[in-house]
């Protein structure tokens, strides 16, 4: 997809973050925006934001583990613009800690935002895509979905999943000559809020405290808060993503260390050794 201005853009988790650079990097390009979050007032903040700078912008607030308010998406995004042209299908959450720990809430709950969010992305739009035989979907995974690090069971499965789906599609349209382009990005640390992504956890998938919780969790918080502090802005993940809509291309890596870590992980495969500790960072 070469020329981006005037095409339509979906993003979801565009509140904050990398979502947030995205949408903002896409206003600059000239494009037409739905931007999709949880978070209702920091969505329509950053709505507000883009609308006063001349870009033609509809918020949409979506739960995007509910495959019925992404069907709503899908439906508000042909209503208003009439078609799409790039997804982005990037809404995600931050949860671990010791596997032996960790309860079916904290599995649904990043399984339910990382993966499924991304499944009914694809679900929904892809089709609309292949339809009419052109456009881009771009898939946020993680660097933590090709090393695998402790503590973070759950977001693991889910970013290794998305790399799974992504490479699934990017063959599928290949071979068919479907016209749509498939790309997925693996960022390592970038300076979003993903230390507080229990702000948006729902009652319903919360764990009762028990003793030592608030202790421990706050020690998992600071460090993660400071190797967030130490990532990249978000603006250089979404100028990374253009580049690579405009190429064609399947893999972001944001950062050029992580080539080192992740072949570091495959020789480890190929030859036959012990899975090495490597940080996703």
């Amino acid at each position: 997809m070469d020329e981006l201005h005037g095409k339509v853009a979906v993003v979801t988790g565009a509140a904050s973050g990398i979502g947030r650079g995205l949408a903002q990097r896409f206003a600059a390009e000239g494009m037409r925006l739905a931007l999709a979050d949880i978070e209702a007032q920091p969505l329509e903040a950053v709505g507000r934001e883009l609308r006063a700078g001349g870009t033609d912008v509809l918020t949409v607030v979506t739960d995007v583990s509910d495959g019925a308010q992404v069907d709503a998406l899908g439906e508000a995004v042909v209503d208003r613009f009439g078609g799409v042209d790039l997804v982005c299908n990037n809404a995600g959450v931050g949860g671990g800690g010791m596997m032996r720990d960790l309860t079916t809430a904290d599995w649904q709950w990043v399984l339910g935002v990382n993966l499924w969010g991304v499944i009914h992305g694809m679900r929904v739009f892809l089709p609309k895509l292949v339809a009419q035989g052109s456009g881009h979907i771009v898939n946020t995974a993680s660097l933590a979905g090709l090393v695998a690090a402790p503590f973070m069971g759950p977001y693991n499965a889910s970013k290794f999943a998305v790399v799974a789906i992504s490479e699934t599609a990017y063959h599928e349209m290949s071979i068919t000559d479907s016209g749509v382009g498939i790309s997925v990005l693996c960022p390592a640390w970038v300076r979003t809020r993903i230390a507080e992504s229990a702000r948006n956890r729902p009652d319903a998938l919360a764990n009762p405290p028990a003793p030592g919780d608030a202790e421990a969790g706050s020690d998992l918080a600071s460090m993660m808060q400071g190797l967030i502090d130490s990532g990249i802005d978000p603006a250089d993940v979404a100028a990374q993503v253009v580049d690579a809509v405009r190429a064609g291309r399947f893999w972001i890596l944001t950062h050029p260390e992580s080539i080192t870590t992740v072949q570091a992980r495959v020789d480890a495969i190929v030859h036959g050794d012990q899975p090495p500790l490597l940080a996703p960072g």
